[in-house]
């Protein structure tokens, strides 16, 4: 065994390999010291360190064989050094492993015939991260990266195929469930939501293998079609020496990742809009460390901060409403008027101008409403990334019944709460349309997104419902002191005279 500050790592003589894997930092979803290696998993399809050689047979026997550790019998603090050699007379293996006072290893591997060195493979077999999720959460959380040398950009494979994949089988399988990703690499390995396994190969020679390999829980009762298969991968060399690489295993957090060498901060990708999620990340992070020491206050703060600086474009939309509201009697007018016509009828371009010209004698931007929605937006979806990725956001608690902000509500009530607060705002705020259906349309919007936000993680339930709030309050200082315009009286009705 081998114990660091941030690690405690458990081999087993027999085959040399790791049997346990612990960040000491982290627990699991049961509350348990965090174990990345799935022991179940592996007790079926071999565990992390699992030796390949051209020779199946002669695999298989070393990796069952007994070696002898160096130093033996002891827990060692990192830094460390430890050594397992194996020879039965013909083939002699030697894997070596120093391990820092982080999370990072150095490895060399080799099998030597007695004639030259046999080309070797390393497994990492069984999945990767937490093993304790739950299934519908566990069957899309785990992947595969690698990035080519000297290219920047990042690939993903999760070899689990789309739901639209699944349904029309439109997605291509590879050749016995896996793929090979030949060198040079920079790095490769496996990864889920919060934590790496990083090979850093050592020799542009060396390449990497991932695939799915079918293993049958011992408590399994499902479809056979529906059998777990975790996420397996080996690094190789073909050359005839032995396969010397470095080995991350540990948590993306982003301070971790940077001080790596090379950095592997681009782990945590935050998509798109990366560009607000990272500052939203960064003033989170501030807020706790500095103010609250709590996410979840942290995430009502940074809500309050962001709805006050866009109070200005709000209001100008909250005014251009109630213009919209003061001009509906013409707007219907207009519209009653050309009522009579189908949509693709020429004469529907004369009503689209009326009510431009409209528009124009009013000074009003018909879009000018939706302005501050398409803003809110990268805001929700940076909050998204923030909360789905950010190591810091997992199993962090907030008040009472939440106690993980990247896990769904269990009670629901912050969906609800969220749900009941739309309403109330949809009542007090100006409607810019006079068309009956289209407000209905407005007052099934929160029931909708209040389904939609069942499932998402609570902190980003918890950011929605403090901009209603903050919403709901703005929108009452602005009825009160900012009076409503006097409606626009219609002019006479009628239909226009067809031709």
């Amino acid at each position: 065994m081998v114990e660091s500050d941030v690690a405690r790592v458990t081999f087993s003589t027999e085959g040399a390999v790791v049997k346990s894997w612990i960040l000491k930092k982290f627990v699991d979803e049961k509350g348990q010291p965090l174990d990345i290696v799935n022991d179940s998993a592996c007790s079926t399809l071999g565990f992390p360190m699992s030796l390949g050689v051209p020779d199946p047979e002669l695999a298989k026997k070393l990796n069952t064989a007994l070696y002898v550790a160096t130093p033996a019998g002891a827990t060692l603090a990192a830094p460390a050094k430890l050594e397992f050699r194996f020879s039965d007379g013909r083939v002699q293996v030697r894997k070596a492993l120093s391990f820092s006072a982080g999370y990072d290893v150095l490895v060399e591997v080799s099998a030597f015939d007695g004639q030259r060195h046999l080309p070797v493979e390393v497994a990492w077999p069984g999945g990767f991260g937490d093993h304790s999720l739950p299934p519908e959460r566990a069957m899309f959380a785990d992947h595969a990266v690698y990035q080519a040398a000297g290219v920047e950009k990042l690939r993903v494979e999760s070899l689990t195929p789309s739901f639209l994949g699944r349904i029309f089988s439109s997605e291509p399988t590879p050749a016995n469930g896996r793929i090979d990703i030949p060198g040079p690499l920079s790095l490769a390995g496996l990864e889920d939501r919060y934590f790496a396994g990083i090979f850093f190969p050592g020799s542009a020679d060396q390449a990497f293998r991932i695939g799915r390999l079918p293993w049958t829980p011992p408590d399994w009762k499902g479809k056979e079609s529906e059998r777990p298969k975790p996420l397996t991968a080996w690094l190789r060399s073909d050359a005839s020496k032995p396969l010397a690489f470095r080995l991350f295993v540990g948590p993306k957090d982003l301070d971790v990742l940077r001080a790596m060498d090379p950095p592997l901060d681009h782990l945590v990708d935050y998509g798109w809009f990366s560009f607000v999620a990272r500052p939203l990340f960064i003033g989170m992070r501030y807020l706790h460390d500095h103010w609250t020491h709590n996410f979840g206050w942290s995430i009502v703060l940074l809500t309050i901060f962001i709805n006050l600086a866009l109070f200005p474009i709000k209001l100008k939309q909250i005014r251009s409403a109630q213009e919209m509201q003061r001009i509906s009697p013409l707007v219907k007018s207009i519209q009653d008027k050309y009522k009579g016509y189908k949509i693709n009828d020429p004469r529907k371009q004369k009503m689209n101008q009326e009510m431009m010209k409209l528009y124009q004698e009013h000074h009003i931007n018909p879009l000018s409403g939706c302005l501050p929605m398409l803003i809110q937006l990268p805001f929700l979806y940076g909050f998204y990334k923030v909360l789905d990725l950010s190591i810091e956001l997992r199993h962090a608690p907030w008040i009472w019944w939440v106690r993980d902000l990247s896990a769904r509500d269990p009670y629901y009530i912050l969906p609800v709460v969220m749900t009941v607060t739309m309403f109330l705002m949809q009542k007090i705020t100006p409607v810019a349309t006079a068309d009956p259906a289209q407000q209905r349309m407005f007052m099934l919007m929160p029931l909708f997104m209040g389904f939609m936000f069942l499932k998402f993680a609570s902190g980003l339930v918890l950011y929605w419902l403090t901009g209603n709030v903050i919403g709901i309050g703005q929108q009452l200082l602005i009825n009160r002191f900012i009076p409503k315009p006097a409606p626009v009286t219609a002019p006479g009705r009628g239909n226009a005279k067809k031709e």
